[in-house]
């Protein structure tokens, strides 16, 4: 350890503690939700409760295996109705009690045999505190909730890591080349050479987990209380302690760590100790061919994946806009060298132009140091297409659904409560005098086939026949007035993903798991604001868990009072429909909330990553930095000097960021909405550039000045 570079070390040390507290915190969310198994009180006294909560897809792959996926029923399944009268068949049951979804089973020596029936019926079987699941819908949604957030987001985060980990590791042992050829020189082995490093990472790696943990638990506990404040989660909903998720955010930190400081010290450590003293005194003229290969190879898949991205609709245009984003990023630090060598060469006019003296020092540099600067560039690159692309799309969705519902209600009321509105209320208010269209919406969710699994759909059930004067769905082909018991009409993005047309027959799960065919009969714009398939009530009549609607849309001739209305039904009210957009737009800030938050830390981490490299990069200098001013170059020059440098790595950087976040922002955005141009903040890209241009001022700027406060003699002696 005494001769790791201070700056590298902390450098590093941050990058691995943050790394740690993320990936726990993530990893907590996701033990907490599969640790909780709440205590049943209403089913404490049976042995076995079989329900209907899931369903089960299975498919085979190309080899012939079979694969299954299991997905919770929006709405609930019913139970076959013979089913109890096969329980009670049972040897050793004692008592069978029966609920519109449950059965509850007493007896001795019981579980196997109705667990057996239960799959025999393609239902599931519940004991021990499982069985208090079923009395906490709430819970178990929840429980859903932190698995999806911890699990899906967490394996985005994890690619971050890795990628931010190896970068910041592999240049703190790419810096520290002097010393391990020195220890070359004096007849260590390349054994020696590598167990040390791995010793040194491995330490750095634990002390970073001596920090990371603490800070993941405080983290995970403010995560919490933040979900919990805006309803996301009961604020009583219990929080593993994470010493799973802890052991495993430490495991692969220090796996991580190890590997890169490895693979960037293999030239030293596999080269004669006089080769490897010659070559750290300067820039390897050539990078890896291996690396080139590679490079290409990733910017050949990143530019498919745009194909696909803007060629394509629905979720397969979107899975290949994020591929695109991370593709590209990859191939920028693959290419990294090159591409610092063309853009030294091509801006070495405008440096000399702008700088002088030192523009041309400062144009040499990159020449020379393309490779050694290749990290902070990928850093950059990072920084800037994540927070261009991923935190706009954000604002995309929020506005591409408040638009759609802005423009796709044309009632001039609602009326809502907040148990739901029994079937009849819409034809009673329908006949109150001045009333001209009522249309009941009924929220509900649909499962569709997607590939070999099956994914949750957003749907809603409305009466056909009055929709016309309530609503406008910006249908593009066919007609709502074809939607019928057998018929639905999905959103174009759902239409795209699924290779729906106007007149397929599909097959289709409602919510409670009953499998249905249907015709599509009408295709509509308006996804985001209505949700991506429409049903009509008739098909979900007797399928949904309450059986009331969620809201009556109400089109009148002259503005009638529909407070008679409201009083028939406790807890109702109208609502203007402006209102009823308000109320949607406040849900869908709550959820961008979420989004942002996680959003945020993949920001903030990549931001990091440019901070720290750049830092260390900086410090690196001392020796270079020292040299030049003992041979007359003034602090002055070396300044404007850095400052060329640094407006020449940024505008590269930006140029290049830019292009991705936008490409991947345009093909998103188009994929979702079917706006060619994206929406953009009016301060988004300033914030975006101009934060990562300061960013970069500072974690340059400041340790170069640190620098040259110090004698050069006292650098240019030091053996780091």
């Amino acid at each position: 350890m005494k001769n790791l570079r201070a700056g590298s070390v902390i450098a590093t040390l941050v990058a691995l503690a943050a790394g740690v507290m993320i990936l726990m915190s993530m990893g907590t969310l996701v033990e907490s939700g599969l640790r909780y198994h709440p205590e049943p009180h209403k089913y404490a006294h049976a042995d076995v409760v079989v329900a209907h909560q899931n369903i089960t897809f299975t498919s085979k792959d190309f080899d012939g295996e079979t694969t299954s996926e299991t997905l919770p029923l929006p709405e609930g399944g019913r139970l076959p109705a013979d089913l109890a009268g096969k329980i009670r068949g049972v040897p050793g049951v004692t008592a069978v009690e029966e609920e519109p979804d449950a059965i509850a089973v007493t007896g001795a020596g019981i579980v196997e045999p109705v667990r057996r029936l239960a799959k025999e019926a393609g239902v599931e079987a519940y004991t021990g505190n499982d069985r208090g699941l079923l009395e906490q819908p709430e819970g178990a949604a929840t429980r859903s909730l932190l698995i999806q957030i911890g699990g899906s987001f967490g394996g985005y985060v994890v690619l971050l890591i890795i990628f931010v980990v190896a970068g910041t590791v592999g240049l703190s042992v790419r810096h520290r080349r002097r010393d391990l050829a020195l220890l070359r020189a004096v007849a260590a082995t390349p054994g020696q050479v590598r167990r040390m490093i791995v010793a040194e990472s491995a330490l750095l790696g634990v002390v970073a987990s001596v920090l990371g943990v603490p800070a993941g638990v405080f983290a995970t506990g403010w995560v919490h209380d933040q979900l919990a404040a805006r309803g996301f989660l009961p604020s009583s909903f219990p929080m593993s302690h994470g010493v799973v998720a802890a052991a495993a955010a430490v495991g692969l930190t220090v796996l991580v760590a190890v590997c890169a400081a490895l693979i960037a010290a293999r030239r030293v450590t596999a080269i004669r100790p006089a080769e490897a003293l010659g070559e750290i005194s300067i820039e390897p003229a050539r990078s890896g061919k291996v690396r080139l290969v590679f490079g290409l190879l990733t910017l050949a898949g990143a530019v498919t994946a745009s194909t696909f991205a803007v060629s394509g609709s629905g979720e397969a245009a979107l899975t290949g806009a994020l591929g695109m984003l991370y593709l590209f990023v990859l191939a920028v630090a693959l290419l990294a060298p090159w591409i610092n060598a063309f853009a030294a060469r091509l801006l070495t006019p405008v440096l000399r132009a702008t700088f002088g003296t030192s523009g041309y020092l400062a144009a040499a540099n990159l020449r020379a140091n393309s490779k050694g600067m290749a990290t902070v560039l990928t850093a950059l690159v990072l920084s800037v297409g994540f927070g261009g692309s991923v935190w706009f799309l954000q604002n995309n969705l929020e506005r591409g659904a408040a638009h759609d519902r802005a423009e796709g209600v044309l009632a001039d009321f609602a009326m809502v409560a907040p148990g739901g509105l029994p079937p009849a209320a819409a034809e009673q208010t329908a006949a109150i005098p001045g009333v001209r269209a009522v249309t009941a919406i009924r929220r509900t969710a649909v499962l569709v086939k997607v590939f070999d699994g099956a994914e949750q759909v957003e749907a809603q059930a409305i009466d056909p026949r009055s929709a016309s004067g309530t609503l406008d769905l910006g249908v593009r082909e066919g007609s709502l007035q074809d939607l019928t018991s057998t018929s639905i009409a999905v959103s174009r993005m759902r239409a795209g993903t699924q290779n729906w047309k106007i007149g397929d027959e599909v097959g289709l799960w409602l919510g409670d798991g009953t499998p249905i065919t249907v015709r599509v009969a009408a295709i509509y714009d308006r996804g985001l604001g209505f949700g991506d398939v429409t049903l009509n009530r008739e098909t979900v009549a007797g399928h949904t868990r309450t059986g009331r609607d969620d809201q009556l849309l109400i089109s009148t001739d002259d503005g009638s009072s529909l407070a008679p209305a409201a009083a028939r039904y406790p807890g109702s009210s109208i609502v203007s429909a402006a209102g009823l957009n308000g109320k949607l737009a406040k849900d869908l800030a709550l959820g961008a909330w979420l989004n942002r938050l996680l959003i945020g830390v993949m920001v903030g981490y990549a931001a990091l990553a440019a901070a720290n490299t750049m830092i260390m990069a900086a410090l690196a200098r001392r020796r270079e930095l020292s040299l030049l001013r003992l041979v007359g170059v003034t602090r002055r020059q070396i300044k404007n000097m850095v400052h060329a440098e640094q407006a020449g790595l940024l505008g590269v950087a930006l140029v290049v960021g830019v292009a991705i976040a936008g490409a991947t922002l345009t093909a998103v955005v188009h994929s979702l909405t079917g706006d060619p141009v994206p929406y953009i903040p009016p301060l988004g890209w300033v914030t975006v550039l101009g934060g990562a241009t300061l960013l970069a001022l500072v974690a340059t700027i400041l340790p170069i000045g640190r620098l040259l406060r110090v004698s050069p003699l006292e650098h240019l002696g030091t053996k780091e």
